[in-house]
Formats: C-alpha cells, sequence, structure tokens
C-alpha cells in the first residue's frame, strides 16, 4: 500500500458542537437517523462532601468519529460479497454498492458501528473521495469550527500528534488498528 490516510481529533479541545456531523450528513445528503460521523459524549464523577464543602468531580468531553478505515477493517473481512473493500493506494474502506445485498454483517463486525444498512444496502464514510480528488479537505476538517479534526497520511499524523488511538469508552485498537490518531481527554486516557 502506498499509503494509509487517517483523521486525527484533539479530543480536548472538542467543545461537542456537532458541526462535523452535520456537515457530513448535509454534504452526503444522508437520510434521517443516518450518520457517517457521529460525536459521542462521555460524561462521569460527582460531588463529595469534604469537611461540610461540597466539591465536585464532575467532566464532560467529545470525541467526533466515522469511519477509521481501520488497517484490519473487520467489515471487509466478514463481508460474503467483497462489497467491502479496502483500497490499496491509501488504505480508504470503500463499498460497492453493486455487490452489496445488505446482510448486515460488516455492521456486526465493525467495534465502531460506522457501517450503516440505508435502505437495502450498507453505506459509510467514505473519506469525501470527491472533494479530496478536487484538492480539498473531507467536509468534515473544514467544518470543525475548532480545527480538532485533520487528515492526512496516517504516519505523518502520528509523527506530528503520536500513536494515542485507543481511548476509554472505545473498543480495543488491538482488534481493527484503526487509521485514528487522538490527542485524550485527560479522564479519557486508559
Amino acid at each position: 500500500m502506498a499509503k494509509q490516510l487517517g483523521f486525527y481529533v484533539d479530543q480536548q479541545c472538542c467543545i461537542g458542537c456537532f458541526t462535523c456531523q452535520i456537515a457530513c450528513k448535509d454534504k452526503n445528503d444522508l437520510q434521517p437517523g443516518q450518520l457517517w460521523r457521529k460525536v459521542r459524549e462521555f460524561q462521569g464523577g460527582d460531588s463529595l462532601e469534604d469537611k461540610g464543602v461540597f466539591r465536585s468531580n464532575v467532566f464532560a468531553y467529545w470525541l467526533s468519529l466515522s469511519c477509521n478505515h481501520c488497517e484490519k477493517p473487520k467489515c471487509v473481512e466478514n463481508c460474503p460479497t467483497g462489497a467491502m473493500y479496502k483500497r490499496t493506494e491509501d488504505g480508504i474502506v470503500l463499498v460497492d454498492q453493486d455487490k452489496c445485498i445488505g446482510c448486515g454483517y460488516c455492521t456486526w463486525s465493525c467495534p465502531y458501528e460506522a457501517p450503516q444498512l440505508a435502505g437495502k444496502t450498507v453505506s459509510k464514510c467514505n473519506f469525501c473521495i470527491d472533494l479530496q480528488q478536487q484538492g480539498k479537505n473531507p467536509a468534515c476538517v473544514d467544518a470543525c469550527i475548532m480545527r480538532v479534526i485533520e487528515f492526512g497520511p496516517l504516519e505523518e499524523l502520528r509523527q506530528k500528534y503520536g500513536k494515542v488511538n485507543e481511548i476509554k469508552g472505545l473498543p480495543s485498537a488491538d482488534i481493527t488498528l484503526p487509521s485514528l490518531v487522538l490527542t485524550p481527554h485527560q479522564k479519557a486516557i486508559k
């Protein structure tokens, strides 16, 4: 493979505005309830009394995720028709709509819940290939008002931001090797 494209997300600075999710939905004209990029909220903590004073350790943080275009995609591995495939030139995982029979094996196999049944076939993030071919960024990247989402060759993202690709609340990265780099929120570090 020439290069593996991936996403970087600075979780520390994400404010959970959902703009990336909306931009993706709008750009791809997705049906109601269908999301190729999802913003997840994580929350916890409580208030504790200490000598008559209540102290709070309440927290909330967000994570914007789409298909991670994994290095070892379970969706591709478990697709009985070969409709799910990984491009050799850039590692993007795509769906061949002509081969998809809507069996749902890919939706069950993906630990990130990226592929989704839409009518009689499956759809998912295609890394905005059409925009990339025009020299543009994926819609989610440009829409992010906090500029916490980037994309590019995975090795370059790792050199720039490190190799963290799993946090509390996400599946083990060992399963699929997601093409994802994160700067985790302090409460999300495993």
